[in-house]
């Protein structure tokens, strides 16, 4: 069957231990944000920069990140089943056959981990005094190399995949079933990649570059954009979705947009009174 592949990778690359295995989508989440802290210190580099701090701003934004992805996971999508079982939350663990296993952090939402990022480089900036839209615009360049590295994490570990196609092409994901489906992990990360050169572009345009909050608004309608449309071809992620309009992923993108495109607009008026 032309048009069709088979996926059927085993997402753990090595077994460290007989209960601690090197995963792909954990290998390659923290690829991503090394590269992206790389990205955003070659800009410090090239800007002339005091690179002070960096290294600080790095460990925020990996605290952030991942207990706003593990708290968003938690809160949005399965919190009847994490109020009882609490200790699951942030240490990775399950409970299974009455014994505690290391399984791995078993859900992580970019949605929190977004809204985790922001609220550690608000806190970051507050204490070392650095401009909190001038500092997004910075990690606006970098974020999105690491959300491509994420999504091929996924794409990995054969989850978050998409709803079946007509059957004549798409990915079959072995490990779930033998339905041809969207690869939506693919679609994300191609996705963020264009996003990524928009920004780019964007920063290298002197009268974009010097207004700041303009490309973070960019990026973030850009990215939550391309999200909410992805999601129409994506599997609901838990059982209660099924029932709704738009899923919890897109009901979450919203607010998102609805920031961004405000700080583009009144960004934008200034980007034309310095053009």
């Amino acid at each position: 069957m032309d048009g069709i592949l088979n996926w059927n990778v085993d997402p753990v690359i090595y077994m460290i231990t007989d209960s601690f295995p090197l995963k792909y989508y954990g290998a390659l989440f923290a690829c991503g944000l090394l590269l992206g802290y790389y990205i955003v210190r070659n800009i410090y580099n090239k800007e002339g920069l005091p690179l002070d701090n960096l290294d600080s701003l790095l460990v925020y934004v990996i605290v952030g990140t991942i207990l706003g992805a593990r708290l968003g996971h938690c809160l949005f999508y399965e919190p009847a089943y994490f109020l009882e079982h609490p200790i699951e939350i942030l240490l990775p663990i399950q409970k299974i056959a009455g014994v505690y296993k290391f399984v791995g952090f078993q859900g992580l939402a970019s949605h929190g981990g977004s809204i985790g990022v922001l609220i550690a480089m608000l806190l970051y900036c507050r204490k070392y005094k650095v401009k909190f839209l001038w500092l997004l615009d910075k990690m606006a360049i970098g974020v999105p190399v690491t959300a491509v590295f994420i999504r091929l994490g996924n794409f990995m570990n054969s989850e978050i995949y998409g709803k079946p196609t007509n059957g004549n092409w798409g990915v079959v994901f072995e490990r779930d079933d033998m339905i041809p489906r969207h690869p939506t992990q693919l679609y994300e990360a191609f996705a963020y990649f264009i996003i990524l050169l928009i920004v780019l572009q964007m920063y290298k345009t002197e009268r974009f570059r010097n207004v700041n909050g303009l490309i973070f608004g960019t990026f973030i309608t850009l990215v939550f954009l391309a999200r909410f449309i992805i999601e129409f071809f994506k599997e609901n992620q838990e059982a209660f979705e099924n029932s709704m309009l738009i899923n919890m992923g897109q009901i979450l993108s919203i607010p998102f947009i609805l920031i961004g495109l405000a700080l583009v607009i009144w960004k934008s008026k200034t980007s034309v009174e310095i053009k």
